[in-house]
């Protein structure tokens, strides 16, 4: 009777916690990079596809606008980023209870579904409007893909090396983006903007598909792991609470989504307004593409160090100050004219957001359970990108207003007051596991 009764008493998350042991183990589940390299590697190829199918629009679209579709407003040329943001905003927020509910592999394969259709409406667009469609379609994508190649890599890589991870992942992605940003600005100073700089989607499209439903592999196995092994929270939350934590509840979860907010503003602002500055100046549309690039590729590549670094000196002060070197490059982008003043404020651009955004991802899984971490990350996505769409007004109708110039101060004072807000509100997340309370 009296094993009956323990038996009884067993909850259904000590079940859970005993059949993941029994299953993991002998399956050889162990977390970490070095034990998942394989694996982890595959992931980051996989993100490389994902960030060049957002690069190959970014040196030549704002142009295509302009040139092809006579739109002159910056705020009417600046919609496309508008509808991008709000979509991949949207997505993100749903991206991680799909992931939970259906399996990371899952979403990440429909992910590049919905992504199919996107360099062929690029390519073949009689209206603007199929533009706008084309980045809803491409939002959506990314939205789904971006956000599991995160959940999955946080997943295999455990508590240890997170930063290390999400740099990697990063890099990846916005090495992509300056890589393809480079491509299509090269190829459409040689044979104009279409549709042959989109020809690249098709080839970015059918490999990450076939990655993704091949070769990759779920990780939902490993998030059971290191619930067991670390004696974690595994009570699943509403997705309420955990909107309401993040949002404004949690004082660091609440620092860490504005500051990706701001981040993705002035990104998107750069994204739609720099080719145009970049133009009044007289670049070339090879010089285009290359300014365009630097600032993605110093990004990326700058991630590797910085996503390393706050695994070893915290989250908190790289996120502060990096938001206040990204002010800095905004004002040298406003106050140059040439070539070589272009390219140091990119770099400075791009160092300041390899500082933040790693490290941001890093510090909402220090402070996420694993039971409700990939929801987390969910909706910290979807305010960092609901950026862009903060990005496509504030810039659009700003430049509209005041000019490039005015613009881009004003953007630049957010992203500095960003910063600060950080250095005031944020604890120190390293190593700092928060339960849940509901």
């Amino acid at each position: 009777m009296a094993n009956r009764g323990a038996a009884r008493a067993l909850s259904r998350d000590d079940v859970g916690l005993m059949t993941s042991h029994a299953l993991s183990h002998p399956a050889g589940i162990r977390l970490g990079l070095r034990e998942n390299a394989a694996q982890f590697a595959l992931l980051v190829l996989v993100n490389a596809l994902v960030g060049a199918m957002a690069g190959m629009e970014r040196s030549i679209l704002p142009l295509i606008a302009e040139r092809e579709f006579d739109l002159l407003a910056r705020t009417s040329v600046l919609t496309f980023i508008l509808v991008f943001g709000l979509t991949k905003a949207a997505t993100n927020y749903v991206a991680g209870r799909l992931a939970d509910r259906f399996g990371r592999k899952h979403v990440l394969v429909l992910g590049w579904l919905v992504a199919v259709p996107v360099p062929f409406m690029l390519m073949w667009a009689p209206t603007w409007n199929w533009i706008l469609a084309a980045n809803a379609f491409l939002g959506v994508s990314q939205g789904l893909t971006w956000s599991v190649t995160v959940i999955m890599k946080i997943d295999l890589a455990g508590r240890e090396r997170r930063g290390l991870a999400m740099g990697l992942n990063e890099f990846a992605g916005y090495v992509a983006v300056a890589a393809a940003a480079l491509a299509t600005g090269w190829m459409a100073a040689r044979y104009g903007l279409r549709p042959q700089p989109f020809y690249l989607g098709v080839v970015f499209v059918v490999l990450g598909l076939l990655l993704s439903t091949l070769a990759v592999r779920d990780t939902t196995a490993h998030v059971a792991l290191e619930s067991a092994s670390d004696n974690a929270d595994r009570q699943m939350v509403s997705p309420r609470d955990v909107f309401r934590r993040t949002t404004l509840g949690d004082r660091n979860l609440s620092a860490i989504s504005q500051a990706g907010l701001v981040n993705n503003m002035n990104d998107g602002m750069a994204w739609g307004l720099l080719p145009f500055v970049f133009a009044a100046a007289h670049m070339t549309l090879e010089q285009i593409g290359v300014l365009a690039a630097v600032y993605p590729a110093t990004w990326g590549v700058a991630q590797l160090a910085t996503g390393a670094l706050s695994d070893r000196i915290g989250r908190k002060w790289l996120i502060a100050s990096g938001m206040w070197v990204q002010a800095t490059g905004l004002v040298v982008f406003s106050t140059s004219a040439g070539f070589a003043g272009f390219t140091a404020a990119g770099i400075l651009l791009g160092l300041g957001t390899a500082m933040v955004y790693p490290t941001l991802l890093a510090a909402v899984g220090d402070v996420a359970a694993p039971s409700w971490r990939s929801s987390a990350v969910g909706v910290y996505r979807l305010w960092r990108d609901l950026g862009y769409v903060a990005g496509a007004l504030v810039a659009g109708l700003a430049a509209d207003a005041f000019g490039f110039t005015g613009a881009i101060w004003l953007v630049a004072a957010l992203t500095f007051l960003s910063g600060a807000l950080v250095a005031l509100r944020m604890s120190e997340t390293l190593r700092r596991p928060i339960a849940m309370r509901p």
